[in-house]
């Protein structure tokens, strides 16, 4: 009618995820009960896996309610279906969308360090993304997940669960029907996980430990840098996959880089590890890493409870320094600018942390082959919801959180509708049409040839 107001038609989710409005609500609702039951998990985190209040409401509750809404809010544009642009003029009359699809069954082996924020982000991809999902919980935290479970249920996203323990775990792996899997944990069990799973011909993400580095250029702050890394190195008593293992620091600045991080370290307090045989590995790794002629800049790996141990100039060859432990330890060495000293151990790497002005930091990151690099900063800007986490190499493959993790939990269907008329004759050509041949060949490959030169160099 003339002068009413225009209809504006909203473009619907592809039919190819089933009641996606619904997913929608689901994960609103759990939004709330997570907000809701917070200090019921802060709880059961303290005393399951030792975190500290702030720590586990800052880095695990907050993130997760961060990413329920960063989903509500994009995940209907990131799924929508799209048009296919480019369509070659042979294939007159053809219309080309492409759709996303459920994987099917996503299976999820959870990890302990984050047993809210990580698990949760995973649960709530593979649902927004159509699939059925099976969880099998940490047999570390088991109650802390198993309530965030809950809560995902009392919100309508159903889930099979498993039982939380290692034995529930491999026969999950090697005989529980999925379709792709999801796994965060250490490399060894990344590589068996992968073995298995390549015999079935199953897909899988894998976030292993990648030997995270930090640098220090010589146009850095020492004292930004020293507080940024003694951050990364405290938070959950050392046991964050995306915090470095090892510091690099340009000789230039190295004097007070090592004094900043004295200061900084003084008041360093007594972490408590997951458990006794993960303290005593990290006092093993310390005690190798001072026998081959390290430092100690703070720590000490003979006192009775473990403290952050930092170790300078740390032979590469050391355990310490290639990255083989789980805690609050710190290997520092000069950066070299030849590849063999220092990217050797450290070729894939989960996150790397870049310390230096602009243009100095994103060249020499650029350079890098982490999956994510936080440049004048340390772990705390990977929360960002709508960032990817990328493993690569020795750190894993696949992609999870943000546009490309929520993609990675569909596929592609390319969906193509052919008109009556015009189409392409289904019937041998006539002579004069065959003639066109030779020109098409001749048109194509004049727009292939633009903006190059007679002897075909760009």
């Amino acid at each position: 009618m003339h002068g009413s107001r225009p209809v504006h038609c909203r473009v619907p989710i592809p039919s190819l995820i089933p009641d996606f409005d619904g997913r929608l609500r689901a994960v609103r609702r759990f939004r709330g009960l997570l907000a809701t039951h917070a200090d019921e998990l802060v709880r059961l985190m303290g005393e399951e896996i030792h975190k500290p209040e702030f720590e586990a409401l800052a880095s695990d509750v907050l993130p997760l309610l961060s990413a329920c809404t960063w989903h509500v809010k994009h995940a209907e544009r990131v799924l929508r279906d799209r048009r296919l642009p480019g369509k070659p003029l042979w294939l007159v009359g053809v219309k080309h969308r492409v759709h996303r699809a459920p994987l099917g069954r996503v299976a999820i082996i959870a990890t302990w360090n984050y047993p809210v924020q990580l698990v949760g982000v995973q649960i709530i991809q593979a649902f927004m993304g159509g699939n059925e999902v099976i969880v099998k919980p940490s047999e570390r935290s088991p109650r802390t997940q198993g309530l965030l479970l809950d809560l995902f249920e009392r919100a309508g996203i159903e889930l099979d669960r498993v039982p939380a323990t290692r034995e529930a775990g491999e026969e999950l792996v090697r005989n529980e029907q999925f379709d792709h899997l999801l796994f965060t944990g250490s490399t060894g069990v990344g590589r068996a996980i992968a073995r298995v799973l390549a015999e079935r011909l199953i897909p899988s993400t894998l976030e292993l430990s990648g030997n995270d580095s930090a640098v220090v250029l010589p146009s850095a702050d020492p004292a930004l840098a020293a507080r940024c890394i003694w951050y990364a190195l405290t938070l959950n008593h050392g046991q964050t996959c995306m915090a470095p293992h090892r510091v690099l620091v340009d000789p230039n600045v190295l004097p007070a880089f090592l004094a900043e991080l004295r200061s900084v370290s003084a008041d360093a307090r007594p972490r408590a590890l997951i458990d006794d045989a993960s303290a005593e590995h990290c006092r093993a790794v310390a005690r190798s890493a001072i026998a081959a002629g390290g430092e100690v800049i703070c720590g000490d790996p003979e006192a009775d409870v473990l403290s952050p141990i930092i170790i300078a100039g740390c032979p590469p060859e050391t355990e310490l320094f290639q990255g083989r432990h789980f805690g609050p330890l710190l290997a520092i060495d000069v950066l070299e600018r030849t590849p063999a000293r220092n990217d050797a151990p450290d070729r894939d790497p989960l996150t790397l942390s870049v310390f230096g002005l602009g243009n100095e930091a994103r060249a020499f990151a650029s350079q890098s082959r982490a999956g994510t690099v936080t440049i004048n900063d340390c772990v705390i800007p990977t929360g960002h919801p709508g960032a990817p986490l990328s493993a690569h190499g020795k750190s894993g493959w696949g992609v999870s959180r943000g546009v490309e993790g929520l993609l990675a939990m569909t596929r592609p269907v390319a969906v193509s509708t052919t008109r009556k008329r015009p189409r392409l004759p289904l019937d041998p050509p006539s002579t004069p049409v065959s003639k066109i041949t030779p020109w098409l060949r001749r048109l194509y490959a004049s727009r292939g040839s633009a903006g190059r030169t007679e002897d075909g160099s760009a």
